[in-house]
This record gives structure tokens, sequence and C-alpha cells, in this order.
């Protein structure tokens, strides 16, 4: 298990998760350490498309206006249909942590992708099970990885916007709940 520093906030809106991004932005957050996840869909909404060019993800649907705003921003990205969730759209690191959940088949004990992905970083169990929650009640999970002083300016800056929840992981606490 890999272990980083991260703050994971939970939106309840896309609007208000796109408002912390550019909160982020403005408090100087590396854009390469932040990443979003979210259903791509409703069930009264089908994805029309998704492709990815370059740096640059375009996305095709009801909410294809707010996702285009997210990728322009953040980097690396993907779409998967993850049983559970459904159309699920991740942006940033997020992507390489659920990739190599896949890549191993090491998924935690009943957990999804993203449930192994987030705990692969350090992510205690039970935060991973709320943050699954939160995703498959439709809303947004954004998280910001670093060095403690990074995640903790992030912390600051996502402190100034309208979250469901947010919590820090560190290394340290990480290391003391696995003992």
């Amino acid at each position: 298990m890999t272990k980083q520093n991260a703050v994971v906030a939970v939106y309840a809106t896309h609007v208000e998760a796109e408002e912390a991004v550019r909160e982020l932005q403005r408090a100087g957050t590396d854009m390469e350490s932040l990443s979003i996840v979210g259903k791509g869909t409703h069930t009264d909404e089908h994805v029309v498309g998704y492709y990815n060019t370059g740096d640059r993800m375009k996305y095709w649907g009801a909410n294809g206006a707010v996702w285009g705003g997210f990728w322009g921003l953040l980097f690396g990205s993907a779409f998967f249909s993850i049983p559970g969730f459904g159309p699920l759209l991740l942006a940033g690191p997020v992507v390489a942590w659920v990739v190599g959940a896949l890549e191993s088949a090491a998924l935690l004990g009943g957990a999804s992708a993203l449930g192994a992905g987030l705990y692969s970083i350090g992510i205690p169990k039970n935060s991973v099970v709320q943050y699954e929650l939160a995703v498959r009640t439709d809303q947004y999970l954004l998280m910001v990885n670093g060095s403690e002083s990074q995640v903790e300016k992030a912390r600051e800056a996502i402190d100034n916007t309208t979250t469901v929840s947010v919590a820090t992981h560190t290394k340290e606490r990480a290391a003391a709940l696995a003992l």
C-alpha cells in the first residue's frame, strides 16, 4: 500500500464541486494533484459519448457542459462502468489508482475498483465505504493529494466551499490506524 497525504471532500452537486475546483485553482493548488469522481449519468440520462484527445477529454451527455469544465482543468481522465455505480467519470490521479486496482485485481474485500484505488493510497477502510456511498448517491468526490503542507493548503481552500463532508488523511494517521 502506498500511503499518501490527501484531503477528500464530498459535494452534493456538480455546481458545488466545480466551484471548489475553481477555489483550489485560485489558491494555487497544483491541478495535477486534484482528482474528481462522479457519476456520468443519472437514471434518466444516457451517455452519448466520451473521448480523450491528448490531454483533453470530451464528454457528450446531459451534463456534458459541466464535465467539460472539469476536464479543461484536470489531468488524466477515464470513463468506467463499475457494477454498483453504473457509469462513472474520473479525472486526475484517481484514474491511475483505480486502473492499478483493476490491473492487480487486488480488490479490497467486497470493495469496488474505486474503493480499492482509494484504499491503495492509504484512505482508511471506513472512509472508503463512506466515499463509495457518496458516489453511489450521486454526490461528487474531490481529492487533493501531495505533501502534508500542500494538503493543508488545499484543505483551507476547501473549507471556503460548501461541502457535505471533508476529511484529511495523512501518512502518519494511516500508519497509526494500521497498528
